[in-house]
């Protein structure tokens, strides 16, 4: 297996300078200071949030069963299933809100990579039932990443990924690992990153975009694209 392939699914991207300052943010926004790490922290990692809302002065963290509770007492963290979380988790873990407003930088980022790349003609139609039919001629690429990681069918031609600083728009039906974005002649190619949301570049409160057309909330989106990929951390 080459290393593209090895690193080609879809991954989620967690900053740990994002989530310090974020953790820093709600604590200091006031409340009792219990923190809502359900549905592993949000997909964003259980334990690695509770550390970073902890040193930043979090009470206690709200947890979705008693074994999670005992498995961060072994870590000196405080946590519980009966009490209602009050810090922000919008300012927790850098999220939008519905007008596309970040309060920081986003904590996590999704993260695919460019698997192919190839040309369009105009007429010519895109993925499955050929949803999609190019308007001019073009060029494809090929991106990890698909509803089986999160990417909601439902953005088929409705939502755009980052490559190289610039937002390219996801075209035809989503796949199952992957989808078709519509590149024109920008220099991208195979094994680039390309972002869906998070970071610091034009995508980066994109989850708000996608609300409209998935009909899930930005905390829905970002606990289920979390808890479907694999986690790694960025600084």
């Amino acid at each position: 297996m080459s290393e593209l392939s090895r690193s080609a699914t879809l991954r989620t991207l967690i900053s740990r300078s994002a989530l310090a300052l974020g953790a820093a943010r709600a604590v200091a926004a006031g409340g009792r200071g219990v923190a809502d790490l359900r549905r592993d922290a949000w997909g964003h990692g259980l334990l690695g949030v509770a550390q970073a809302v902890s040193a930043a002065g979090a009470r206690a963290v709200r947890v979705d069963d008693p074994a999670e509770v005992d498995a961060l007492a072994f870590e000196g963290i405080v946590a519980t299933v009966g009490e209602e979380p009050d810090l922000d988790p919008m300012l927790l873990y850098g999220l939008p809100d519905s007008a596309g407003v970040l309060p920081g930088d986003p904590v996590m980022r999704a993260v695919g990579r460019v698997l192919s790349t190839k040309a369009i003609e105009a007429g010519g139609g895109v993925s499955y039932g050929y949803a999609y039919r190019a308007e001019r001629d073009s060029r494809l690429a090929l991106v990890s990443g698909g509803y089986a990681q999160g990417i909601v069918r439902a953005l088929g031609n409705r939502a755009s990924v980052e490559i190289g600083g610039l937002r390219h728009p996801i075209v035809g039906r989503i796949a199952m690992d992957v989808c078709v974005i519509d590149i024109g002649e920008a220099a991208v190619e195979i094994g680039d990153e390309a972002t869906y949301f998070g970071g610091r570049g034009p995508v980066a409160a994109a989850l708000s975009e996608w609300t409209g057309p998935t009909g899930m909330s930005v905390p829905e989106l970002v606990a289920v694209v979390g808890q479907k990929t694999e986690r790694a951390w960025e600084s």
